[in-house]
């Protein structure tokens, strides 16, 4: 979308793409129980959609319940009020959000979802914050909203808001959904939980010398991941995004990704998507 053509008097929708972890280490632990990770973020160029228009009263509003998510804990909610006190806009908004990203699946549909509505609202209320106070901001909301906003395939190491731009070559993905939801909260708190990864450079980075260190308590934990997980790997080097369920393998074109795709046992959602080099938001902050 080309922010030339924006009307701020219109309603815009934009999108809100998946993002997979090409690896994921647990390097560590802070004294206040978060997480040091070591990870490649990759975003999907498929996703949700998010629908805005401003409004003139300052009111907050989501146009469209979703099902277990409570307006006032919803991310784009939270987000679009963490704006509006971070700028101080006499703006309020209309959201609507149409969810294509499972949800417990870990491809960071909220973290996108809020991530797509900092980026549009700074432009749809003016309030002309920049990246990285739009990054301070989405880390208050959740540890992936910033890579979102960062807007381009990164190594990340902290909570994940240390973020260095990170070259990997074209590919196509076969994203797998198992009939399941994983609460990443259970899987951080798992007592075999691997925590003490060694740390690695990011000129060291190679998907076939890391590992996803959650995907094994998710397995054990989860017997539906396990099985997509085998079915998945007999047909091409597969792993789990961050805390689960979801599943991914790449594949060099499109007609080998969806040939695969194809022949997904029932039970499973499957998708096709290439990677993302770029947010489509990334222009839309100066």
């Amino acid at each position: 979308m080309n922010p030339t053509d924006f009307d701020p008097s219109m309603s815009v929708c934009v999108p809100a793409p998946a993002k997979i972890n090409l690896f994921l280490h647990i390097v560590g632990r802070r004294a206040d129980g978060y997480h040091l990770l070591q990870t490649a973020f990759r975003m999907l160029d498929w996703g949700d959609e998010i629908t805005l228009k401003r409004r003139d009263d300052g009111v907050i509003r989501r146009t469209a319940d979703v099902p277990g998510v409570p307006a006032e804990r919803d991310l784009v909610v939270r987000a679009a009020q963490a704006l509006q006190a971070a700028s101080g806009t006499r703006y309020g908004a209309d959201i609507g959000v149409s969810k294509r990203i499972p949800m417990g699946g870990g491809l960071g549909g909220g973290s996108s979802d809020a991530a797509s509505v900092l980026l549009a609202l700074n432009r749809l209320w003016g309030c002309g914050l920049s990246r990285t106070r739009l990054q301070e901001i989405g880390l208050t909301l959740g540890a992936d909203v910033p890579f979102f906003i960062f807007g381009e395939t990164a190594f990340a190491e902290g909570v994940g808001e240390a973020l260095v731009p990170l070259a990997v070559p074209p590919a196509w993905y076969v994203i797998v959904a198992p009939p399941v939801e994983v609460p990443t909260a259970k899987i951080f708190s798992a007592p075999g939980l691997t925590r003490d990864s060694e740390l690695i450079k990011m000129r060291d980075f190679a998907t076939d010398t890391t590992r996803n260190d959650m995907q094994a308590t998710v397995c054990a934990m989860f017997p539906e991941v396990a099985e997509a997980l085998v079915w998945l790997s007999s047909r091409g080097a597969a792993r789990m995004s961050g805390s689960g369920a979801c599943l991914f393998a790449a594949f060099s074109s499109k007609a080998e990704a969806e040939q695969v795709a194809a022949a997904a046992p029932q039970g499973l959602k499957v998708w096709v998507a290439p990677g993302l080099d770029r947010h489509p938001l990334w222009a839309w902050v100066g």
